[in-house]
């Protein structure tokens, strides 16, 4: 009943919110009469406010027609690699008629982005994507919206997460190097792993960042509500039917709406000042501060409906019975065990200023991944850092990225079949350097 009093509430405001926009450009545009009235500026900045804030806001498009490659353009061009019902495989593919710059972008390595299936569409990376661009074929997983999935596609669980993720390695190839950004970490490790127990090939490098690995280091706000509620509180709570103007009409989903007031509960001065900062940039006409704060709330109010199952089945898993660290989170009867990784190189990064994942709970995947050598696993810390600030913005072009970018470049020979046995403490023996690459006490620089 609440999505539907939802949509009910947002088919109303529809208009409203139209008709703010329209006024608002009567007294703002040089050529009306009403521009030059007074306390027309005023006028104009609050309707263009009121438009912002009732109006709905659809999945904005990566927008990634090109890059800087060796200080040269070249193109880009976005194509569907493989679709399922839940998610596309996108790639963004990279054309230039320099054939010796076509030749080294040949040679560049593969990396699969997982983007977090968790309220915010894959977009949200796309400073991720363009940044990674530059030195490396690029694809991403790009979930659909479950509103938009009619129920006869099926229910959606964090097994067929799992399922998915192996299909697009899969369809990758060996070559492949696995990013995964927040939530993915856990699903990206069990099907990494799950490949690893039953022989077949394992990405050469998977890189793991903010993500909650073992929730229960340093637990955040986010955490704290997964692991005090019970399972039956959110499924009683947060769980409605897509209503039966969308195509998934009747699918239980986790409505985006509730995910964005969620967002916006964790620090709503932080939000409350920022729109009345664009107020007055409006009323000052600082565009340049204006059209920042557009972008960066049309990426941040699209939000998207995530299918039920998978998001209870994450509550469960990740934040409540911790089967991961404890070693018994099975996907579809098979136990997952980390321990049977053995070529692919490891990477963590965390972000010192994290709020949604923790310090530790991403690193805690070198005590899992106890099979991989000591001189293939590494971690790094952004030092002044927050969670977004680790894949996108200065720190992650500055000090982020180069570190990336050196770790996949260093393991791009062929893996080998039978690695040395590495002790049985992995994390003790990690890798660790801080965001201004100067190793910690006692541990090696990852250079």
């Amino acid at each position: 009943m609440l999505y539907q009093l939802y949509e009910s509430q947002r088919a109303m405001l529809s208009p409203f919110s139209e008709f703010a926009s329209a006024t608002s450009k009567l007294y703002s545009h040089p050529l009306s009469p009403l521009a030059h009235t007074p306390l027309s500026n005023r006028l104009s900045a609050g309707l263009d406010l009121m438009h912002r804030l009732s109006k709905e806001y659809e999945k904005p498009p990566f927008g990634i027609t090109s890059v800087k490659v060796d200080g040269r353009d070249v193109a880009v061009q976005e194509q569907v690699a493989l679709e399922k019902p839940f998610c596309r495989l996108l790639r963004f593919k990279r054309f230039t008629d320099d054939l010796d710059l076509l030749t080294k972008m040949k040679d560049h390595p593969v990396v699969l982005v997982v983007a977090p299936l968790s309220g915010h569409h894959s977009t949200l990376l796309r400073e991720t994507v363009r940044q990674l661009l530059v030195d490396h074929k690029v694809y991403i997983t790009d979930w659909t919206d479950a509103r938009m999935v009619p129920v006869e596609a099926g229910p959606f669980h964090l097994d067929d997460y799992v399922i998915y993720v192996q299909d697009f390695i899969r369809h990758i190839g060996p070559e492949v190097n696995v990013m995964s950004v927040c939530q993915p970490t856990v699903p990206v490790l069990g099907a990494i792993s799950l490949l690893a127990t039953n022989g077949e090939f394992t990405p050469r490098t998977m890189t793991m960042m903010g993500g909650p690995i073992d929730a229960r280091k340093s637990p955040t706000a986010v955490n704290n509500l997964a692991m005090n509620k019970s399972y039956e509180w959110f499924e009683n709570n947060v769980i409605y039917r897509v209503p039966t103007n969308y195509p998934g009409a009747g699918r239980r989903v986790y409505p985006g709406f509730l995910q964005h007031t969620g967002f916006i509960a964790m620090n709503p001065d932080r939000h409350l000042t920022s729109h009345y900062d664009y107020f007055l940039d409006l009323m000052r006409g600082e565009d340049e501060s204006a059209e920042f704060h557009r972008a960066f709330y049309d990426e941040y109010n699209a939000v998207l409906d995530m299918p039920a199952e998978y998001y209870l089945d994450t509550i469960h898993t990740v934040f409540q019975d911790y089967s991961l660290v404890n070693g018994t989170w099975e996907v579809n009867g098979q136990l997952v065990r980390p321990q049977d990784i053995k070529t692919t190189a490891l990477l963590t990064i965390e972000g010192e200023l994290d709020d949604i994942s923790g310090a530790g709970q991403t690193r805690a995947a070198h005590d899992l991944c106890s099979g991989i050598p000591a001189d293939r696993q590494f971690h790094y810390d952004v030092i002044g850092a927050g969670h977004y600030g680790i894949f996108s913005g200065r720190r992650w072009r500055e000090h982020c990225y180069p570190q990336v970018r050196d770790f996949i470049a260093r393991h791009q020979q062929a893996q080998a079949q039978a690695p040395a046995k590495r002790p049985a403490r992995a994390a003790a023996a990690a890798r660790t350097v801080d965001s201004t690459a100067s190793a910690k006490p006692g541990a090696k620089r990852s250079r």
